[in-house]
């Protein structure tokens, strides 16, 4: 950040008073600017036993695989998100069942808050930001060219709760090691797991 937007005078990094991390700081008005992560909303949905992914038609990861998911727009709710995003990703229309993941990542200090839904009536086709939809059952999941991180995780937890015949709200964090790959670290766990480790 270069330029106040209250006043456009420039800013400086700075640690307020009272205050315990640099922030932008105005050198006119004295506004702190405070940056914060964004929340992303999605759903993995369901339709006779298939999930319905997205084939992405813009940037980042072009071309690959995701459940549709977006950034939160003012004024909306997480769960308004998640169907708006499917129905702009996806053109279908869905029900929710509930919260399904909450993964923190904090290299891009960003929270994924991913629903599990199901389809109204089965009928998909790709929106502006996919260039395909598919509903894939679960040997046909294409794991080495999913999206991001999340992603993966999210529907590696949903097969686990499906093979266990219950549904739980999963949190944890998407910790990105020094070469590239992925992991999930899971909170609310008496023992440590270990989860797939996603490629870069």
């Amino acid at each position: 950040m270069k330029y106040c937007s209250d006043c456009g005078e420039p800013v400086t990094e700075q640690i307020p008073a009272g205050d315990n991390r640099p922030r932008f700081v105005c050198c006119s008005c004295a506004t702190v600017h405070y940056q914060n992560p964004k929340v992303v909303a999605g759903c993995l949905v369901e339709w006779n036993g298939r999930v319905l992914l997205c084939k992405r038609a813009i940037e980042p990861r072009y071309g690959l695989w995701t459940l549709p998911a977006g950034f939160m727009e003012l004024g909306e709710t997480t769960l308004e998100a998640a169907v708006r995003e499917t129905r702009e990703e996806a053109l279908a229309e869905i029900s929710v069942d509930g919260l399904f993941t909450v993964l923190n990542l904090p290299h891009v200090d960003q929270v994924h808050m991913m629903f599990r839904g199901k389809m109204l009536d089965g009928k998909h086709a790709p929106g502006e930001e996919s260039l395909e939809t598919q509903l894939l059952s679960q040997q046909d999941i294409p794991w080495s060219t999913l999206a991001f991180s999340t992603i993966y995780h999210t529907l590696w937890l949903y097969y686990e709760d499906q093979a266990k015949g219950t549904f739980h709200v999963h949190t944890g964090d998407i910790i990105r090691h020094d070469n590239g790959h992925y992991e999930l670290l899971q909170t609310g766990l008496a023992e440590p797991r270990q989860f797939p480790v996603m490629q870069p």
